[in-house]
């Protein structure tokens, strides 16, 4: 791993690029269980001159990924993720299998499901054993570019507090083993509580501070490259983006655009707040854990601390888009009901896991192969 390349990455980056990565469970339309059918779908979709460069394998052979490429800004990127996932879609109906959007895959067992070969996938799970084969899980990630080392170690910085915010706005996963878990995320309780150097990390301050503890984790044989940390927010060496990873795959299109603009738009005022000098509040790891579970635990239907202010207080979670909507100045559309709250009314009304999923999935289907073209 070449450090010092990776410092000339970020001094040649762009503000304000983005790059969208979407995780798909593959499933049976009928019986909307799992099925491993990632290698026949990566081995079409490389015939298709947008999938062969969108599509990318995570973690297990029933799972599938998405990539826009970089866009020069949001509205580009969503653009080209579009394209993306209305290819895939088409893909999918070639070789008659659906294609879920939460969080976690409510019915089918772990245990059922196989690791892909690459060399990668077998160095995590010979590294982490039953921690990886545990974590089927499905994520929205967004990375943002940003010019320059230390600032981009610096908005990691910044976003640490506002991570269970956009947590709790994204929370969509309600089941984990064929139960309801009781939980908004248990996807975060699964992969980000389970997996080592993964959640909110500590505050850096400047890339050589950075720097210096990924190189202790190569000294001393903990990591051997540096997407081994798994962290909420990361940057990203290869790309020169910080890589915003805390959110739940979204069940609708529009959700998951409205998202990804909110995540952007909180990178871009965390930029704006380090070129003006502000100093950023100075919170305690343990109180925004405090927020992490609160988000996993209850989602939008809880209450958030407020780091923030003179004297900390307790505000409801069902405000914190607002809240970023304000601090960014920008706005988005997201529905007042996210998709954990959605699926524990249909819970709370004795729909059973089938039940809940076959909404999410037909939701899914009505609102992710969009038309639009890249314009």
């Amino acid at each position: 791993m070449d450090l010092n390349a990776a410092r000339e990455i970020f001094e040649t980056s762009q503000d304000l690029t983005v790059g969208i990565e979407e995780e798909w469970a593959i499933i049976d339309p009928q019986t909307l269980e799992l099925v491993p059918k990632y290698e026949a779908l990566r081995a079409d979709g490389d015939l298709d001159d947008v999938l062969k460069v969108a599509i990318s394998g995570e973690l297990i052979s029933s799972e599938i990924e998405i990539r826009s490429g970089r866009g020069e800004d949001v509205q580009h990127a969503l653009q080209l993720q579009r394209e993306a996932r209305r290819r895939l879609f088409a893909l999918a109906d070639k070789h008659g299998v659906g294609l879920a959007s939460t969080g976690t895959h409510p019915l089918s067992d772990y245990r059922d499901q196989h690791i892909i070969d690459t060399e990668h996938y077998r160095r995590v799970q010979d590294g982490l054993q039953y921690v990886a084969r545990r974590n089927n899980t499905f994520a929205l990630q967004v990375h943002v570019g940003v010019n320059g080392p230390d600032r981009a170690i610096q908005v990691c910085d910044r976003l640490r507090p506002v991570l269970p915010l956009l947590l709790a706005i994204s929370a969509n996963s309600p089941y984990v083993d064929g139960q309801d878990s009781g939980l908004h995320t248990a996807r975060t309780q699964t992969f980000t509580k389970s997996f080592p150097r993964c959640g909110v990390p500590d505050p850096f301050g400047t890339w050589q501070s950075w720097e210096d503890y990924v190189q202790l984790l190569l000294r001393t044989n903990s990591i051997v490259e540096y997407t081994q940390l798994w962290w909420s927010v990361r940057a990203h060496h290869a790309y020169g983006t910080i890589e915003v990873r805390i959110c739940d795959a979204q069940t609708t299109g529009p959700e998951a655009d409205g998202l990804i603009q909110l995540i952007v738009a909180c990178v871009a005022q965390a930029l704006r707040e380090i070129d003006a000098g502000e100093v950023p509040p100075a919170v305690p790891g343990r109180l925004i854990e405090e927020n992490m579970w609160r988000a996993i635990r209850y989602g939008q239907d809880g209450k958030l601390l407020d780091l923030e202010a003179p004297t900390i207080t307790e505000f409801p979670a069902s405000e914190a888009v607002d809240r970023l909507k304000a601090w960014t100045g920008v706005d988005v559309a997201l529905p007042e009901l996210n998709g954990a709250q959605r699926q524990r009314r249909l819970i709370d009304g004795g729909a059973s896991p089938y039940e809940v999923f076959k909404v999410c999935v037909d939701e899914t289907r009505a609102t992710y192969p969009s038309e639009e073209k890249i314009a």
